[in-house]
């Protein structure tokens, strides 16, 4: 269940979006490593988009959740950096299901543990 919610609203309310206005926001994203606009906002599209989706299939899963911490830690504290913690609390909230994620694995019902068990 954790899997599966919290990669769909990952999904739905962060990847979807993205992609969708791809065009648009594809070099006026901002960005915060240092690596241009357009390089983060693919990274950013990649963690939220795809990775959502294999976590939410349950593959590869403690592989596609670092992508996704890392997205939502540099949005708590390098996007968020200066602001007050009900900004950088929306971000934490994302990332610590994707971090117990890291550490438990997929679960029973996902493609990893079929694969594991072949």
């Amino acid at each position: 269940m954790l899997r599966v919610l919290i990669g769909g609203f990952m999904l739905l309310q962060h990847g979807l979006p993205k992609l969708a206005s791809f065009s648009k926001s594809f070099h006026s994203f901002s960005d915060p490593l240092g690596v241009g606009s357009e390089i983060s906002y693919l990274l950013a599209v990649f963690a939220e988009f795809v990775c959502s989706i294999l976590v939410m299939i349950g593959l590869f899963t403690r592989f596609a959740v670092i992508p996704l911490i890392i997205t939502m830690l540099v949005a708590a504290f390098i996007i968020h950096g200066d602001d007050p913690f009900s900004k950088k609390e929306f971000a934490l909230i994302y990332a610590i299901p994707f971090i117990a994620l890291f550490f438990t694995g997929a679960g029973d019902y996902s493609i990893d543990n079929r694969l594991a068990n072949r």
